[in-house]
């Protein structure tokens, strides 16, 4: 079964197909090559991956691809470079690992790019640049760069400007440390491009760009006995309008919306998202799959996404008492949350992300399995898509994805996958939605799907 959407934000329909795979596509696999997040920029233009190694890769739109008809949504490499290095707190006796954990992008205001990276402890703020002329004519020092001797000095040169081979350089602009007692989980930036939020389990602290030995604690949700810890911030995130609003989520399942308006600690919410829980439907994972891994804000500002264990949920920013739209990710596995408990996947952190118009919504699964949702298509309709992100669509280039479906029971059809046979080492855990066309990014591992519209 091929599948087409109904939707692309141009009003045409969307038959996605498999465009690139970056990374090696060989067994082993190191720790360190491992993705841990993927981010498009706000034109779609780069796409940059931080993985558990501290390194940071930035993809460029291949513009030939752009041009060419059908038009492709082909990367190349525009830079590679080191953000986080391993260290060691001697107080705490505590190792950080230089996992990316978040990479944000700012809005491109000159020639240059920026990006905000994280890891545990510490955020970065890189320029990434590029120069493609080189000065030459020195009076002072030969072309190599050595000094010359200023005896021999008898004619004062005028430097020139020429043409040199282009090189792209990253260069670290601000570094944000000491501010986290616990390990940060969320970045964002704000609206206003000056200040952005980080989030650690119990507090999130507001940052302004220009200043890195200051930050102002927004919300600390820390109690001052430590025995009664009932929760913990899962993550945050600035309304992408309004720069006085920001939302937090946490490991209860509830999400706050709070206005830095009403108060220097934003302790007291404005609004208290929560949908209440079914008595009957209670059982001893209860607590573990409604605690919520991600939260994103439409592009709009309007909606707000929230990505629990099983599934997504749509509110309304105008509606607390319910989410408007509910999306089963994969709920045949209800039935196996006993094994999963016991090899620790209950406690995966998955993503999600929108599309450009806000009309659907991606998010990953197991087995390599992400899912598509057309929203105001129920569970079960044809908006509903699971597809796969492996070694074959790589095989089958330009060719239409292949829909996938899981057998909840032993009596499954031909074109199914029985539930028992599904690999729980292949986690989507990062997806990335261009943010104008229909092109995906996917996190398989140490790979980087790539998929577009046919178009």
């Amino acid at each position: 079964m091929f599948y087409r959407s109904n939707s692309d934000g141009n009003g045409g329909e969307t038959t996605w197909c498999f465009s690139q795979v970056k990374g090696t596509l060989e067994d082993d696999v190191t720790e360190a090559d491992l993705i841990s997040c993927v981010e498009f920029n706000h034109d779609g233009e780069l796409l940059a991956t931080g993985d558990k190694g501290g390194r940071v890769v930035i993809f460029q739109r291949d513009p030939a691809s752009k041009q060419c008809v059908p038009k492709k949504g082909e990367y190349n490499v525009y830079s590679t470079f080191q953000s986080h290095e391993p260290e060691f707190d001697y107080l705490k006796s505590l190792e950080i690992e230089e996992k990316i954990n978040k990479i944000r992008w700012l809005k491109r205001k000159n020639q240059a790019h920026f990006l905000l990276s994280t890891n545990d402890k510490t955020i970065k703020l890189w320029k990434v640049s590029e120069r493609d002329k080189r000065v030459t004519g020195y009076n002072t020092r030969e072309e190599g760069g050595r000094p010359r001797d200023p005896t021999r000095i008898t004619s004062l040169r005028v430097p020139t400007v020429r043409p040199a081979e282009l090189m792209v350089e990253a260069s670290p602009r601000r570094i944000f440390a000491n501010a986290h007692t616990y390990h940060i989980n969320s970045i964002s930036l704000n609206s206003d491009q000056e200040t952005y939020l980080s989030a650690d389990d119990l507090r999130i602290n507001l940052w302004h760009l220009e200043i890195t030995d200051q930050s102002f604690n927004i919300v600390d949700i820390k109690p001052a006995n430590m025995e009664e810890l009932t929760e913990v911030i899962t993550a945050a995130e600035f309304h992408p309008t309004e720069c006085n609003l920001f939302v937090y989520s946490s490991s209860k399942g509830t999400i706050r919306l709070c206005d830095m308006r009403a108060a220097a600690l934003c302790d007291r919410h404005a609004k208290l998202f929560e949908e209440p829980e079914d008595p009957h439907a209670r059982s001893f994972f209860s607590e573990i799959i409604s605690s919520i891994s991600d939260v994103k804000l439409s592009n709009s500002g309007r909606y707000m996404m929230s990505r629990d264990y099983l599934g997504l949920k749509v509110w309304d920013l105008r509606m607390e008492t319910k989410p408007v739209e509910t999306y089963p990710v994969h709920e045949y596995l209800r039935s196996k949350l006993c094994s999963l408990y016991e090899n620790d996947c209950i406690f995966d952190k998955f993503e999600c992300c929108w599309s450009g118009d806000d009309q659907r919504l991606m998010t990953g699964s197991y087995n390599g399995f992400f899912r598509i949702f057309e929203r105001g298509c129920g569970a079960g309709r044809r908006g509903e898509l699971t597809l796969e992100a492996c070694r074959d669509a790589a095989q089958r280039p330009r060719q239409p994805l292949r829909a996938r479906r899981v057998a909840a029971s032993a009596k499954r059809k031909k074109d199914e996958i029985s539930v028992d046979c599904l690999d729980f080492t292949k986690k989507i855990l990062h997806t990335a939605w261009h943010p104008h066309e229909s092109i995906i990014a996917v996190a398989a591992t140490n790979n980087l799907f790539i998929f577009q519209d046919k178009f």
